[in-house]
C-alpha cells in the first residue's frame, strides 16, 4: 500500500472538489481525506494500490465540472493504518 499527498490549485474551493474527490477515491477503493487549504488550494491524501492512485491523480487534473484546475502537485507519503474510508474536513 502506498500513499500520496496531493495539492490541487486553481479555482477549486467552492466547486464541490472535496466531495468529488471522496466519490472518486471510493470508486477506486482508496482511503484518505480532503480539506481546504488556507492558500485556496484543496489538499488530498489518498492511499491504496499504486495504479488506482495514479488514476485518481489523473482525474484530479479535470476535477468536478465547476472547478478550474491550474496545477496538481503530488508528493509520496507514508500510509496511515488508522484511516478507514474517506473523510472530508
Amino acid at each position: 500500500m502506498v500513499g500520496s499527498h496531493i495539492s490541487v490549485y486553481g479555482e477549486v474551493q467552492g466547486s464541490g472538489f472535496r466531495s468529488w474527490a471522496k466519490d472518486q477515491a471510493l470508486k477506486l477503493n482508496l482511503t484518505g481525506w480532503s480539506r481546504k487549504a488556507s492558500d485556496g488550494s484543496i489538499e488530498i491524501f489518498v492511499q491504496g494500490e499504486e495504479d488506482p492512485i495514479n488514476a485518481f491523480i489523473s482525474l484530479c487534473w479535470d476535477g468536478p465540472s465547476f472547478a478550474h484546475v491550474d496545477d496538481v502537485l503530488v508528493q509520496d507519503a507514508s500510509h496511515d493504518k488508522s484511516l478507514i474510508g474517506f473523510e472530508i474536513y
